[in-house]
């Protein structure tokens, strides 16, 4: 098994963990890889037969993925913890106003809501959604998932399938987006979905940009059909300087950093030394993806 484009110990220990031994790629059978970034992808010798991806999105990879060729799994569900705690942080901070007395340079009291009593539907209800309803359950709020194919989701009051999203926007009062980044999902929300919402409903990105149309959103905002928005990741990112969303009062901005670094490798690993043992085993790897789905 190799670990590229460079070792890691932590991730060299969990392969040896998962009853895995470290090797050069020309004479191993599978592949941790270990960079976001694409290009540095190396040729696969015919005797790779499955690849391990370091992130949860992606979009990106899909044009190195061909279902003839070896199996890719990604990190998806990995960091659901820490990307849910940003989640919640951000929510709390548009729904409480702490976003607008952040910026404020007087004392100036308002009447803001509280989550508490609230429906907060959450859009791709995965990993990260799961985890965001637990911790949610302290706050008391109804919670509406949005699953793809609409199965049960344990702790949401009701869950959806993808093909009744139209209906959702209407029905919650704050809204959380964390579903794949694909072709069908690209500006999932757009104007229409944005009208739809309540005027004091905020949304909540820690997904991809491309989910949310921007200029659509900036429109919103400054028309104030929405109480805010809060993102950690834009489109386009990184956010240039002078973007008017960074201006906006009632948006929060932080630049991808739901899931810190130094907690992203210890996450990683856990992965890697349990899809190597079901790699060594012949059980199937955790988080394969779908060519055809496009995650």
């Amino acid at each position: 098994m190799h670990i590229g484009p460079d070792g890691d110990e932590s991730i060299e220990r969990a392969v040896r963990d998962g009853g895995g031994e470290p090797a050069a790629l020309d004479d191993a059978d599978a592949l941790v890889w270990l960079d976001w970034r694409r290009d540095r992808f190396p040729a696969l010798p015919s005797s790779v037969r499955w690849v391990q991806l370091p992130s949860a999105g992606v979009e990106t990879w899909m044009p190195a993925i061909d279902r003839d060729g070896p199996l890719f799994t990604s990190a998806g569900g990995v960091y659901a913890v820490p990307v849910a705690e940003h989640a919640l942080g951000l929510l709390l901070a548009g729904v409480r106003g702490l976003a607008t007395y952040a910026r404020a340079t007087s004392w100036v009291e308002r009447d803001d809501r509280t989550l508490e009593g609230s429906t907060v539907a959450i859009v791709g209800a995965g990993g990260i959604g799961r985890a965001l309803i637990g911790m949610l359950a302290p706050h008391d709020v109804d919670v509406i998932a949005v699953t793809r194919r609409g199965r049960p989701v344990a702790g949401a009051a009701r869950t959806l399938a993808a093909d009744g999203l139209a209906d959702v926007w209407s029905q919650a009062d704050h809204f959380v987006v964390a579903a794949p980044a694909t072709g069908a999902t690209r500006h999932l929300v757009g104007a229409e979905q944005l009208r739809a919402m309540p005027d004091h409903g905020w949304i909540v990105n820690v997904a991809r940009g491309s989910l949310i149309d921007t200029d659509a959103l900036v429109a919103a905002l400054q028309a104030g059909e929405i109480g805010g928005a809060a993102l950690d990741v834009t489109d386009p990112e990184p956010l240039p300087d002078g973007h008017p969303l960074w201006t906006a009062p009632n948006a929060l901005i932080t630049p991808h950093v739901a899931n810190p670094p130094g907690a992203m490798m210890r996450h990683l690993a856990e992965r890697v030394r349990e899809n190597v043992r079901r790699f060594a085993a012949g059980e199937d790897l955790l988080a394969p993806i779908d060519p055809d789905a496009g995650y």
